[in-house]
């Protein structure tokens, strides 16, 4: 590629799908950054809401900021698979969806605490409509995937005003209008790749994926030493406090294990399979960061300082381990492994999800992930030839 003289701006045309070598870049790092800070906010106020006794409208208010971050970072990630050209204005845009992203973590708590999404709005509306400009520029080099570039500017930039405009209506009224948003947000990727499909890489893109994982389990291994603090300063509890910590480190291990024992870039083959790629992220995603609230919220028990009691409190972190599992297991594991795998997984998921009620020690949830990972790693031979044999096909949607 050759920069234009005037402005120093490398063309923005379609990435090669099957360029080797292909990795996250560094202003791609820098972006997960801020969107883990949105995280860990909404994972904290999840922590405090289900404390408080308020678990409908916790878990609601973390859903819908949750989809904001989630959405946003992956229509970044999925463009910049396409056309990163990491010149200097690509980067500035970068850097003002960044902005909007600190934004919306500013209005995290109003949301929670007063349903107020007025400022998740306005810092949501600023990172989607830096994509407009980024889908405007792309459309001018895009070839065969212009009509593409053009619908998602077109309809990103419309959905927005939708947004802006929800926030005139009676408060009665947002979850409806959120939900009817959410459900044109997503329909916008089907309509635009149908009309040309942009180029991805299978490679590039599962490794954005995995790297923010990892970032989200970081979260949980922070409630893990958040669990020792505690137990510095306590009496009694100290053994129970102790025993979480052991458990959320197990547990985080064992998700980290989970996820990253497929090749997860067999799963996105063609338009269908990359749309379901990512939208089931949305659950894995959001498991993740809502574990460490579980985490935390068990620890709040322990201490006395939560509405929610045992047993059932325990749910707070059992729910986003099995969604956790079994959405892995759905999307990456199921159309790769044997039979035992893809009865162990799943069963392993349901147990860990009912342990609460389960008349045992909490350590069972720890038990489970770890048989269920040393199935995966018995069967991985298995696997592994599995994947030798099938012919590896790489296209665009």
């Amino acid at each position: 590629m050759t920069a234009e003289p005037r402005l120093r701006l490398i063309p923005m045309r379609p990435r090669d799908p099957g360029e080797s070598g292909r990795v996250a870049s560094s202003l791609e790092l820098f972006f997960d950054l801020v969107f883990v800070i949105a995280v860990s906010v909404a994972a904290v106020q999840l922590h405090h809401a289900l404390s408080a006794g308020h678990v409908i409208g916790g878990i609601l208010s973390y859903a819908a900021v949750f989809f904001a971050v989630w959405w946003a970072w992956m229509n970044f990630t999925w463009f910049a698979t396409s056309f990163d050209t990491d010149d200097w204005l690509y980067r500035v845009m970068t850097i003002v969806q960044m902005g909007g992203v600190l934004v919306l973590a500013a209005g995290v708590a109003p949301a929670f605490e007063h349903h107020d999404f007025t400022i998740v709005t306005l810092g949501y509306v600023v990172m989607r409509l830096a994509m407009v400009t980024q889908w405007l520029r792309a459309a001018r080099g895009a070839g065969d995937a212009r009509p593409a570039a053009l619908t998602y500017a077109a309809g990103i930039a419309a959905v927005q005003v939708l947004w802006l405009l929800a926030l005139l209506m009676p408060a009665v009224a947002f979850p409806v209008v959120f939900v009817l948003l959410v459900l044109a947000e997503i329909s916008v990727p089907v309509l635009a790749e149908r009309r040309g499909a942009t180029p991805w890489h299978p490679h590039h893109i599962t490794e954005r994926f995995g790297l923010f994982t990892l970032i989200l389990l970081g979260e949980s291994l922070l409630a893990s030493a958040n669990a020792v603090i505690e137990a510095l300063g306590q009496g009694e509890e100290a053994g129970e406090l102790i025993a979480v910590a052991v458990l959320t480190l197990v547990a985080t291990a064992s998700l980290w294990w989970i996820y990253f024992w497929p090749s997860h870039h067999h799963a996105i083959r063609d338009l269908r399979s990359s749309l379901r790629y990512g939208y089931s992220h949305y659950v894995i995603f959001a498991a993740a960061g809502a574990f460490s609230a579980g985490i935390e919220v068990e620890i709040d028990v322990i201490a006395g300082h939560s509405e929610l009691v045992a047993p059932w409190a325990s749910f707070a972190f059992t729910i986003s381990l099995a969604l956790f599992v079994l959405g892995v297991w759905a999307v990456a594991i199921r159309p790769r492994a044997d039979r035992v795998v893809n009865i162990a997984i799943p069963l392993a998921g349901l147990l860990v999800l009912v342990d609460p009620i389960i008349p045992v020690p909490f350590a069972l949830t720890a038990l489970i992930l770890a048989v269920a990972v040393a199935v995966m790693e018995w069967r991985g031979g298995d696997g592994e030839r599995a994947a030798r044999a099938e012919p590896e096909t790489l296209r665009a949607p």
